[in-house]
């Protein structure tokens, strides 16, 4: 929605969008009309972007960019910062990160990872948060949580993994709907060649041992091929880069592997709490 208010605070990336899209605009003797007819939008959402009184969305700089593609992906580049500043302060770096990954180790078990959740199991999720937030910044977040889904066919592919603790799979997040849908797009991704998905069962140390119980963690491999390990607890963000500490933690995965159940299993446990098998 647009406020006057976000003139005020909208980010150097926004503002900068805004100065170029009204330039091309002019050069090219267009009126705001003109404009989102090009676009798909209307005059008036024109006029809102340029003034910042609501700032380009990705759609919006997917749509400059097809039409301006003049500009040497000036448009193309900013979806990348605009959605970064869209992101919780404690989230940026490791955003980046993740973004560029050749490899992904994700434990979860709270909820389901931000990667792979649906748009509405992500609604429910952060809407439902404390202290409640408005509703144009629960979309927000929402969005650039979904916008971080193109990593599964970015190419050059990266490989992820993602072990999730059966307990997540039932605990309810907006109600049994949105719950059946999270479980079929989890079952979607276990399909996906670059996915491998596990499930950590509530049994599962064979002498009552839990390897997970010290909480989620996120191990990067980066392009150089060097491992980093990002924790976030309690709206604090933790990225390590000591190769020691690293090494713990990942020898600490390897084991929460080893006792979650095969690729098979898991997606056969997924599938029954989707109601898709008996």
């Amino acid at each position: 929605m647009a406020r006057a208010e976000n003139k005020e605070t909208a980010s150097p990336t926004a503002q900068m969008v805004a100065e170029m899209a009204r330039a091309m605009r002019i050069k090219r003797q267009w009126t705001q009309e003109e404009l989102g007819a090009e676009i798909g939008y209307s005059a008036a959402a024109v006029s809102a972007m340029e003034t910042n009184a609501q700032p380009a969305s990705d759609a919006m700089l997917v749509a400059l960019h097809r039409v301006f593609d003049e500009s040497a992906d000036f448009f193309e580049t900013a979806r990348r910062y605009v959605r970064m500043e869209k992101y919780p302060q404690q989230f940026q770096n490791y955003a980046l990160l993740e973004e560029d990954a050749v490899g992904l180790m994700l434990y979860t078990s709270l909820v389901v990872h931000g990667l792979f959740q649906t748009e509405n199991y992500a609604r429910a999720l952060i809407g439902g948060g404390y202290p409640p937030l408005p509703e144009q910044r629960v979309a927000e977040l929402v969005e650039a949580r979904m916008a971080r889904k193109a990593l599964f066919d970015r190419e050059p592919v990266a490989l992820i993994e993602l072990i999730v603790e059966e307990a997540v799979l039932t605990r309810d997040i907006g109600g049994k709907e949105v719950m059946r849908e999270q479980m079929r797009y989890l079952a979607e991704c276990a399909r996906r060649r670059n996915v491998t998905l596990q499930v950590l069962p509530l049994d599962c140390g064979l002498s009552g041992e839990h390897a997970g119980d010290r909480g989620d963690m996120n191990l990067v491999e980066n392009p150089n091929h060097d491992r980093l390990l990002f924790l976030e607890v309690q709206d604090e963000g933790l990225l390590i880069s000591d190769p020691a500490a690293v090494s713990t933690r990942a020898q600490r995965y390897a084991k929460i592997r080893a006792q979650a159940l095969g690729p098979r299993e898991s997606l056969g446990l997924i599938e029954r709490l989707a109601g898709d098998r008996e």
